[in-house]
């Protein structure tokens, strides 16, 4: 099990950042190793990030890593799973989950034992949780969908809702994915901030093309270069929009305040600098 630690960052300070200090800050690559789990922590809203390549046969049972100081991983966390590819079991405390591509777990505060079986893809974010809820599954096809934009201004795309305030129940965490169309590149256009949660992007879909990401004040952006499967922390006075060379998906994911998904501050893309 590898961790690697983002620390926050003032926005004063990303003006003087160079690009390899911007991805050791706010981007994780190389989540995703055949039968091990790779962690980053976030330390805006003590988010956990992490994913796994499960292959046939050798299961992967989730620990909690050092950097939590934990006796297990969700001993006072809760847990959200996505499935990227293929197929994989979740088995929590003796419960099963089938988790396939687009199929969202969540796994309350408390729950012990947690084992991936199967062969595919997994995404994991965690947040900090003060109550045990229940555990559920939502499929791709079973949840709110969102279809916002238009082809004519390349931001034609679907937003799945999975963890939020009127679907599967949490304490702060917020998560979703979002697909464009073929022919659209932009995401999250117009862009907007959410001062009081922080969110993370997990770019999946991308094969070969290349993405860029942008962060920082409104008023005063820096970009990043992102390949297939990288994630890329957004801080609460941060915006967080991209275009790529292709079509792609994202999942989404927020904690911090609250769980309301419209809480946020919209930025006109005019006022972009």
């Amino acid at each position: 099990m590898s961790v690697t630690r983002l620390w926050s960052t003032h926005p004063d300070d990303v003006a003087r950042l160079g690009t390899q200090e911007l991805r050791e800050r706010f981007v994780l690559s190389g989540l995703f190793t055949p039968g091990e789990v790779t962690w980053g922590y976030a330390h805006d809203d003590r988010l956990l990030v992490g994913g796994v390549l499960v292959e046939d046969g050798s299961p992967v049972t989730l620990e909690a890593p050092e950097i939590i100081k934990a006796e297990y991983l969700l001993e006072r966390r809760e847990l959200g799973l996505v499935g990227l590819a293929g197929e994989v079991t979740v088995t929590a405390d003796g419960e099963t989950f089938a988790l396939g591509a687009h199929d969202v777990v969540y796994l309350p505060l408390g729950t012990r034992d947690v084992t991936l079986s199967g062969a595919g893809a997994v995404y994991l974010v965690s947040a900090p949780a003060h109550a045990r809820l229940a555990a559920a599954k939502a499929g791709r096809d079973e949840v709110e969908a969102l279809h916002l934009g238009e082809l004519v201004t390349s931001n034609e795309r679907t937003i799945r809702k999975y963890i939020h305030a009127d679907g599967i129940a949490s304490n702060q965490l917020v998560l979703g994915i979002t697909t464009l169309a073929p022919g659209s590149v932009w995401n999250t256009m117009p862009p907007h901030v959410h001062p009081r949660r922080t969110e993370v992007y997990l770019y999946d879909g991308l094969g070969d093309e290349v993405l860029v990401h942008l962060m920082g004040e409104p008023g005063n952006t820096r970009h990043l270069l992102l390949h297939d499967r990288d994630a890329v922390v957004s801080p609460p006075w941060s915006i967080h929009t991209a275009s790529g060379t292709g079509a792609y998906t994202f999942v989404w994911a927020m904690a911090g305040e609250n769980i309301d998904y419209t809480d946020v501050t919209g930025i006109t893309p005019g006022d972009l600098r």
